[in-house]
């Protein structure tokens, strides 16, 4: 039967440009501004404190080392006459250096002084920390609310998303969307968002003390940051690309996994494992080349900044012990300024190691944002309109339909279907079976032509007010997770005890119920596997019958099921179509013999219709379909005997 287009790999992700992706990824945090306005705040205050430390420690040093000094030089002279002497003597650099120093000639360390800077010191850092962990908490929820929003937006869009979507998109493939990129998205934010604020924050504090303390020692840092960003934007070009296909090759190899495991019992059935695990290997493979290259490559950065910092930290030892012999600092100015390039190179490195987050979780969102960026089905009607409750008759004039402009496959195609009836349609597979009750339930719309409803047609109605009066059962029993009465009750979840049981009752769901320990409480899992097969098909019926459509679509609905269960269903069925518009899709023609009208169609056209004997009478299309699934005799004889009738 019609199916549709086949389903194919999905749609290739096209690397888009690092930065208009990230700052589409970073609008997802707009509706908590201020909440960033105060995560910048305490942002800031920590790192004010923060870069203050060593400063403040600095002169913990100078009291220190004054001490020392102090006590080497005979007490009561004063500094300058130490000064003089040095000078005098010839020693013309120690005279530079002690003149810089502030010290009292035999007084020694100042214990109370440097008790109160230690003080200081541990203030300044323990509020630092307070402030930071404020940042950290108030950042966190910031975005796990954003990435709880852009799940729902994912959620939302996939039901707005046409069924021509899901066709061409492998299962697997938008399951890794929506799950493992939307988790790499969320763990990127999170690990880099807070890093990043501190550490620009801190490189923009650290700088500011640095000038404060030496303008030619802070020129010299400074090197580290074309550096960094030369060494950042040439690997980040290059590793971009490689994540992308990264996380491309994971949604492909989901979807292998996916596909496998659905179709597990089918694999051993005709020894397809090897084949299975060649291809699962070449997917894995490609996995591995794309992952391995992308973090080969960013992982160069944090060893390239470190190699910058240190040669940065070299040069500064040197300067600046050259500067405090000169007297032109004092050796506590020193130590906090080579804690400052420690600072100031740290947070560079470390937003270049976190540059492979950001290639990683921007490709991620470039997935995402593709999936937002799909052509939506078309909006319904608005003003919307309706038709009685009770409606039930459906008319197709001159309807067309094709899956793609260059393959017709429905073309003017009429028939009316009054209240009540069952029409059957049958055909061999591709003859459009599946699509005509697609376009019922609009799932696709038309090309041309109009499917109305009592008279209306049926794009002037919300796709909800449509399949609100439809019932489908497919030839795929789906049932999810949960009690037998939550899945019958699944249509109409307000409907009571008595209803569920009246509808389990009708599609002989309640015969084998009560065989069950837990009755109708009995839990299926995912897969239910503990119905059987005609089981699950019993259920899924009677969840159809408890919605009490008025039109009811069965696609091969009995295909699944025993003989002796077909003629109970059929049975059933023939008192639940009273007043319901009826289309059964079977191949078993045994199964329609009591239809309305049964429609016959090959490439998406009908061509006959009529009852089960007039169309054995013109001995057509249908004729050969019934004389393919019965022996010959007994087409032939059924043949004459619609004949004599």
């Amino acid at each position: 039967m019609g199916r549709g287009p086949a389903r194919g790999m999905a749609p290739g992700a096209k690397a888009q440009n690092f930065g208009p992706s990230a700052k589409r990824l970073l609008g997802t945090l707009r509706v908590d501004t201020p909440l960033l306005v105060l995560v910048l705040l305490f942002g800031v205050i920590s790192v004010a404190l923060s870069v203050a430390g060593p400063k403040i420690l600095g002169e913990g040093t100078n009291i220190i080392f004054a001490g020392f000094i102090s006590m080497q030089v005979p007490a009561g002279a004063t500094k300058q006459q130490v000064v003089d002497q040095l000078v005098a003597s010839g020693q013309q650099q120690q005279a530079d250096m002690l003149g810089a120093m502030d010290f009292v000639p035999g007084a020694g360390i100042d214990f109370e002084r440097l008790g109160m800077v230690i003080l200081a010191v541990l203030g300044v850092y323990l509020f630092a920390a307070l402030f930071g962990w404020l940042q950290a908490r108030l950042l966190n929820g910031i975005v796990q609310r954003a990435m709880n929003r852009l799940r729902m937006r994912v959620e939302d869009k996939i039901h707005r998303l046409p069924l021509s979507y899901f066709d061409r998109v492998q299962r697997g493939e938008l399951l890794s969307r929506v799950t493992n990129d939307v988790d790499n998205i969320g763990q990127t934010m999170q690990q880099t968002l807070s890093q990043v604020v501190v550490s620009l924050l801190t490189v923009i504090g650290v700088l500011v003390m640095m000038f404060l303390i030496s303008p030619l020692l802070a020129v010299i840092a400074l090197v580290t940051i074309p550096l960094t960003i030369v060494v950042t934007v040439t690997v980040a070009k290059r590793s971009q690309k490689l994540f992308v296909a990264q996380w491309k090759a994971t949604g492909i190899l989901n979807a292998r996994v996916e596909e496998t495991f659905s179709g597990h019992n089918i694999v051993k059935v005709f020894g397809h494992q090897r084949e299975v695990e060649k291809d699962f290997a070449a997917e894995n493979a490609e996995v591995y080349r794309a992952s391995f290259g992308a973090q080969f490559l960013s992982g160069i950065i944090m060893p390239a900044m470190m190699f910058i910092g240190n040669l940065v930290y070299v040069a500064i030892a040197v300067v600046g012990g050259l500067q405090v012999a000169g007297g032109l600092m004092s050796i506590g100015d020193v130590q906090a300024f080579i804690q400052y390039s420690r600072q100031f190179t740290q947070p560079l490195s470390q937003l270049g190691s976190m540059a492979n987050l950001l290639q990683s979780g921007v490709a991620s969102a470039e997935r995402v944002f593709e999936l937002l960026d799909e052509e939506e089905q078309s909006p319904d009607a608005d003003p919307a309109r309706t038709v009685p409750p009770d409606a039930a008759d459906l008319s197709f004039r001159e309807v067309a339909f094709r899956y793609t402009p260059d393959t017709p496959l429905i073309d003017d195609l009429s028939l009316h279907a009054a209240p009540g009836s069952t029409v059957a349609i049958v055909g061999p597979t591709g003859a459009g079976k599946t699509t005509l009750v697609n376009l019922v339930m609009r799932f696709y719309d038309v090309d041309a032509g109009v499917i109305s409803l009592d008279g209306l047609d049926t794009r002037l109605m919300t796709r909800d007010d449509l399949r609100r009066r439809t019932g489908m059962v497919l030839q795929d029993t789906w049932l999810f997770a949960g009690t037998i009465r939550e899945n019958i009750a699944y249509g109409r979840p307000e409907a009571t005890e008595e209803e569920i049981v009246e509808a389990a009752t009708a599609a002989y769901v309640d015969r084998f119920v009560h065989a069950l320990p837990d009755g109708y409480d009995t839990v299926l899992d995912d897969e239910a596997t503990n119905l059987s097969v005609g089981e699950r098909q019993l259920v899924t019926i009677a969840r159809a019958f408890l919605s009490d459509p008025r039109i009811l679509i069965l696609d091969e609905a009995t295909s699944s099921v025993d003989t002796r269960t077909e003629l109970l269903i059929q049975r059933a069925m023939s008192r639940l179509r009273r007043d319901r518009t009826s289309f059964v899709i079977a191949h078993r023609l045994s199964t329609i013999r009591d239809a309305d009208l049964i429609l016959v169609m090959e490439a998406g056209a009908i061509v006959e219709q009529g009852t089960h004997d007039e169309l054995l009478a013109v001995r057509g299309a249908y004729w050969r379909l019934y004389n393919a699934q019965f022996d010959q005799p007994a087409a032939e004889e059924a043949g004459e005997a619609s004949t004599r009738v």
